[in-house]
């Protein structure tokens, strides 16, 4: 069982829901550390004092704000957790949104929320329930870790997940990311299109969805541990070339992703290419205006 990492409740207008918090994910990832080469010898960051010249202990470090470059503020784990808002003790719902209203670029790290005794039972299923039946998510504010966070709450197998948000000045304008105007061709958004079809899936069950780069590493290390050579891993395809004729590589990929597929190559229903050309839609770069208020969702 995962351990909880916040305790509190979800506030629903007057109902109050006693919830513990718990990671919903998992990472699996392999961790290194860092070794002297020479005799391999652990290489460890130490937490050190500037003012005293020494090595400090964990409970000597607290944490601070630094306000000009020769006065810090210090700030203690009580006063964080002591703050005076409503949300530094409970997820306090908003309001209640179409799930494609929110911008999957906003959305965060994922969390189970676990009802709390007895008394949580009927009303966090009551929230389930009317989360599940409304097909929409509730957004909400929590304070965590010394600032206040937006969240989403929605509903997976009757469980209720917090995943948070970041606030609207925290997105980036991608504007200035835009390439310069160019033209494309009906023919080749009907291309692009076509290759969308031929790759379109159900789910994301398969190998294809599979942690390859883990699963080298771990070989990788067993045969290292019994002192034998790797085994031979298969190259990776080569770099592709620049792209001369679009189309004809809309076409190439569509034949290659129906025949990974084992479906029939010939492609019958792929636009021929003409001469005709048409605009692209320009967009227009929109200009930050310094940071927006942080009350907005």
């Amino acid at each position: 069982m995962p351990r909880t990492v916040w305790s509190g409740a979800i506030s629903f207008g007057l109902v109050t829901v006693p919830i513990n918090v718990v990671s919903a994910t998992e990472d699996h990832s392999l961790r290194f550390h860092q070794y002297h080469l020479e005799d391999m010898g652990r290489v460890r960051v130490r937490k050190y004092c500037e003012a005293e010249d020494r090595e400090v202990r964990n409970d000597e470090i607290g944490k601070g704000y630094q306000l000009t470059k020769e006065q810090v503020i210090p700030i203690s784990d009580d006063e964080l957790r002591d703050l005076p808002l409503p949300t530094a003790k409970a997820i306090e719902i908003e309001a209640f949104v179409p799930l494609e209203s929110v911008d999957p670029i906003r959305i965060g790290e994922g969390y189970y929320l676990q009802p709390s005794g007895q008394v949580a039972h009927k009303p966090y299923k009551l929230l389930a329930k009317a989360l599940g039946r409304s097909a929409k998510v509730a957004v909400a504010k929590y304070a965590w870790s010394g600032r206040e966070r937006l969240g989403l709450l929605r509903v997976r197998d009757d469980v209720i997940v917090l995943h948070a948000m970041r606030w609207p000045d925290e997105i980036r304008d991608p504007g200035e990311l835009l390439p310069p105007p160019v033209e494309l061709s009906d023919e080749e958004i009907e291309g692009a299109l076509a290759l969308m079809d031929s790759m379109t899936r159900e789910d994301l069950e398969g190998a294809e969805f599979q942690d390859t780069y883990t699963e080298a590493l771990e070989q990788i290390i067993e045969a290292k541990r019994e002192h034998r050579e790797p085994p031979a891993l298969p190259e990776p395809e080569g770099e592709p070339g620049q792209i001369v004729d679009l189309m004809a590589a809309l076409t190439q990929s569509v034949q290659k992703a129906r025949a990974g597929r084992g479906e029939d190559a010939d492609i019958h229903d792929m636009p021929k290419k003409t001469t005709k050309k048409q605009p692209a839609k320009k967009t227009a770069a929109k200009k930050a205006s310094g940071r927006k208020p942080r009350r907005s969702a």
